[in-house]
């Protein structure tokens, strides 16, 4: 029996698209749990038993649904089994295919973006899906419990929530970038302000650099000038949006900037087991003895930026003869985002000029790019030890792990040619070689130069790479948004 004195339980509810666990459907009907990684996992881990929590996600497909209708869960998650057809449109219909497209700036403005009556109908199933988070955090969530919303696919639901739930504190975290305001108000005015509005639901909204939070703020301010007011204090000092709602008292939300690191400890022991030690010795007799090694992991994202990688690389060898047989490019790209037409041609594309490179340059004893499709993190892990010269060059992101990670277990010392665009050159730009993404002669430059830098050097900029890298390792990370949303 619990004392009438005894100090009740925090709460906190976690929501975002994709959960800790998912299910698969096996040919005799029975269903396969597996459980997922990352900073949230490890995050939500770190806790402790004080804490009493809930994480609120999506069925994302047949197994994950399934298990909803028979009952099968894990303690502590909840999935939300959204009609398919509903969810369907509000993934790839708005989060994948226009927010996703704005904050990354992807779009060939003069054919796109067109928003018509299918994104109207496509905007109203991301708001029922939205709606559909709000409604059971609403109903999980205890009195004053503390709720950490994930990223642009569930933009609306800090809006929606405070609307249900006054009483809670929200928080939200953005992973991706957020738009210049220009960019951003591509979007219809409704919904650009539908967007703002539903982020000031929030106590605390959380960026990875100081660059996205001040685009944040630019938009909003930009998009409702008559409602929100900007406190942006000299020096590193709080920062916050006054909103102003008619019949109500102005709410304030804190901007807060949260840099996401790797996971030191781990990389550093998964690094080292014998299904990584057994792809090192594949991939060493793949490249070839003596040879250099130029290594990029990445999903065949867009904003991904691996086809300007590609070319990059065909401008080293084709200006700089002298690396030709004595340099490899391992190309880790793992599709990603199938059922989307551009992805598949993208994913299509990356292949071919892969394929373009080595009947231009190869040899019957060296190809030049070893491109690999297959996702395999104990190969990704192999390659990162390997690697000479690491491209990390997106058009634009959030942040970018793999950069962090791979001078963690780089084990001679490798060099990081990083874009200008990612989030992760804020902490990792004095130790790179920093490159316009978009530049091809310019990023062919760079590689060169990584690949004539000393060893001494290399060793140097490596160590203090991993260990900007591994500042706030995910469990730090999301004890500090906890702890800044306060009780």
């Amino acid at each position: 029996m619990v004392s009438e004195h005894a100090t009740p339980k925090v709460q906190v509810l976690l929501a975002s698209n994709r959960g800790p666990v998912s299910y698969a459907l096996k040919e005799d009907g029975s269903l396969e749990s597996r459980r997922g990684g990352g900073g949230l996992v490890s995050g939500l881990s770190a806790i402790g038993d004080e804490v009493e929590s809930l994480w609120v996600c999506a069925a994302l497909g047949d197994g994950d649904r399934e298990a909803v209708r028979r009952g099968i869960g894990e303690q502590g998650v909840r999935m939300l089994d959204i009609d398919p057809e509903v969810f369907a449109q509000a993934y790839n219909g708005i989060a994948n295919s226009v927010l996703w497209f704005v904050h990354h700036m992807l779009y060939q403005t003069p054919l796109e973006p067109s928003f018509d009556a299918e994104f109207r109908r496509q905007w109203a199933s991301y708001e029922t899906c939205n709606r559909a988070f709000a409604e059971a955090l609403a109903a999980a969530a205890g009195d004053g419990a503390r709720v950490l919303v994930q990223d642009y696919h569930l933009a609306l639901v800090p809006g929606m929530l405070r609307e249900l739930r006054p009483d809670l504190r929200i928080g939200h975290f953005s992973h991706t970038p957020w738009a210049p305001v220009d960019y951003f108000r591509m979007l219809p005015d409704d919904i650009a302000a539908r967007l703002v509005r539903g982020m000031l639901g929030a106590d605390r909204l959380g960026f990875l650099t100081r660059r996205w939070a001040s685009a944040f703020m630019d938009s909003a301010t930009a998009t409702l000038p008559d409602e929100t007011e900007a406190f942006v204090p000299s020096g590193e000092g709080r920062r916050w949006l006054r909103h102003r709602v008619p019949g109500r008292a102005p709410h304030e939300t804190d901007i807060a900037v949260h840099p996401l690191g790797a996971d030191g400890d781990f990389l550093r022991r998964r690094s080292r087991e014998a299904d990584v030690e057994e792809r090192i010795i594949a991939l060493r007799e793949q490249i070839g003895a003596g040879r250099r090694t130029i290594v990029r992991v990445d999903r065949t994202e867009l904003s991904k930026n691996i086809v300007r990688g590609l070319h990059a690389y065909r401008h080293l060898l084709d200006t700089r003869p002298e690396w030709r047989e004595r340099v490899v490019h391992v190309a880790f790209a793992y599709p990603s985002r199938q059922d989307l037409a551009v992805y598949r041609d993208y994913t299509a594309e990356v292949a071919r000029v892969a394929e373009d490179i080595n009947s231009a340059y190869g040899t019957a004893s060296w190809t030049p790019v070893l491109l690999h499709v297959q996702d395999d993190f104990a190969r990704s892990l192999a390659a990162y030890r390997l690697a000479d010269v690491a491209l990390v060059n997106p058009i634009r992101d959030g942040m970018n792990l793999v950069a962090k990670e791979v001078p963690v277990v780089s084990d001679a010392g490798c060099v990081l040619v990083l874009s200008r665009e990612a989030g992760a050159v804020a902490e990792l730009g004095d130790d790179a070689l920093v490159v316009n993404p978009y530049d091809v002669v310019g990023t062919a430059d760079a590689l060169h130069a990584a690949l004539c830098m000393g060893e001494g050097e290399r060793a140097e900029r490596t160590k203090r790479l991993a260990a900007a890298g591994t500042g706030v390792p995910p469990r730090r990370w999301f004890l500090d948004q906890l702890e800044g949303l306060g009780s």
